[in-house]
Order: C-alpha cells, then sequence, then structure tokens
C-alpha cells in the first residue's frame, strides 16, 4: 500500500484554505482532505482546525483490533468532534461567524476503503478500466439535478453551483455520509481523495486518464494538480492518493 497527498493555493487566491493530510496506522491508512469555506481568515481556521481536531480524535480512539463496524463508527465520531470544536469556535468570535469546512475522510486497509464525507470535496475509486465518484456532493445543484429540477448538464454553470447544503462547523451537530468498499482479491484499488479546486474544473474523464498512468501516488498527485492548474487554477488545488493491491491471486 503507497500513498501521497499534495496541495496548491492555485493562481488566483491570496490563500490557501485546503488541509490535506495522510497517516499511517501500522498497515492501514488514515486520508482526509479539508476544504475552509466562510470569508478571507474564517476559511482558512475551520479547515486546519477540522483536520487537526479529526486526526487528534482517530488517534485517540483507535486499536489494531478495530472491526469494519468500530473503524465506522470512529470515523464518523471524528467528523463529529471537527464539527463541535469549529462550530464552537465561530460562535465565541463574530468574525469566525459562518466559518466552515467541508470533510473527506477515508480509511483504507488491504480487505476494505471506508469513506465518510460532509460537502463537495469527493472521494474517487479506480478499479482496472473503471472509476467511480463514492461520494455524493452536498451541494444545491445536486439536490436539485436529484430532484429533477435541473439537467445533470445545467449543473455546470448553475449560479449555485458552489452552495453547499451541508459542511463541518457551520450547525450544532452534522451527519456524514459513509461509504464501505469491500475489496476482491486479484485487483489493485487507486482511492483519489479531492477538493473542487480539481473536480469542480477537471473532468472525470480527465481524472480517471490520470489516475490510471503507471507512474508513483506522488507522480500522480502533481499530476492532477497540473492538470487543474492548466484549467486556469481559480480554486485551492488539494489531492491525496493510495494505492492498495489485494493480490493474494495475482
Amino acid at each position: 500500500m503507497t500513498s501521497a497527498s499534495q496541495t496548491h493555493i492555485g493562481y488566483i487566491r491570496d490563500e490557501n484554505q485546503d488541509r490535506v493530510g495522510t497517516r499511517q496506522f501500522g498497515e492501514n491508512l488514515l486520508l482526509v482532505v479539508c476544504d475552509g469555506m466562510g470569508g478571507e481568515r474564517s476559511g482558512s481556521k475551520a479547515s486546519s482546525m477540522a483536520i487537526d481536531v479529526f486526526f487528534e480524535h482517530f488517534e485517540e480512539g483507535y486499536t489494531e483490533d478495530m472491526d469494519a463496524y468500530s473503524v465506522r463508527s470512529l470515523l464518523l465520531s471524528s467528523v463529529s468532534a471537527a464539527n463541535s470544536v469549529v462550530y464552537t469556535t465561530a460562535r465565541m468570535d463574530y468574525q469566525n461567524f459562518g466559518m466552515g469546512t467541508t470533510c473527506v475522510a477515508a480509511f483504507v486497509t488491504a480487505e476494505y476503503i471506508a469513506v465518510a464525507n460532509v460537502g463537495d470535496s469527493r472521494a474517487y475509486l479506480l478499479t482496472r478500466e473503471t472509476m467511480e465518484q463514492v461520494t455524493t456532493d452536498h451541494t444545491v445543484v445536486h439536490m436539485l439535478m436529484e430532484t429533477g429540477q435541473i439537467t445533470e448538464e445545467e449543473m455546470e454553470t448553475h449560479p449555485k453551483r458552489h452552495m453547499l447544503m451541508k459542511a463541518v462547523g457551520v450547525e450544532r451537530t452534522v451527519c456524514p455520509d459513509f461509504f464501505r468498499i469491500d475489496l476482491k482479491e486479484g485487483q489493485t484499488y487507486r482511492l483519489l481523495l479531492c477538493s473542487d479546486g480539481l473536480s469542480g474544473f477537471c473532468s472525470d474523464a480527465e481524472i480517471q486518464e490520470v489516475l490510471q498512468e503507471d507512474v508513483s501516488d506522488t507522480e500522480t498527485a502533481q499530476k492532477l494538480i497540473d492538470a487543474a492548474l492548466e484549467k486556469g487554477g481559480r480554486d485551492n488545488i488539494s489531492v491525496a492518493i493510495a494505492t492498495v493491491s489485494h493480490n493474494t491471486e495475482e
């Protein structure tokens, strides 16, 4: 199992309000991407606090003998812990009012991948020649598309395409989505977590093309950053990648 992460401020923003990190837990990996919102300084503060609290809470609760159900509970409670800290901080200082952050996190083992997310930072999974978006965007436009009010094509240019329905730290409590992918023997998987600085400007096909290249995770991360920069780099760009082979039959 290998991994890499990278973030770039882009060409337009004055500050990078994304945060990305990976941690090793024995033979397993934890990856997290947070994309802050809420003003000049508040967005950066929210994402920094959220990712720090997330890792701290996960590390305090993790044990090597945890089963998949316990990992699920720990991932969700780590998001809730981050939400509580950001929410409380936002209400202690009016300058931070309205701040929040997306959060997508994945715990990667040789048997399964567990993913939790709030907001529109995404998780993608590449399997051989197929890539799927694991997470669902918590955005106004996605809700409008799901209810048949706009088409999938209209989502790309809708004036509310960046408006979130849900974020860490905005409400007193938050309910993350959770996904579990059981890995099949004899297959290699590549997981990508990213902020919308990548997914908002590069198509899924363009992202898949990069992920399919037979290069290291570090090179892949750089290629994805470069692809977003080539589209104008109009937002902060963050990626975290893990490659895992369940290769007992290979």
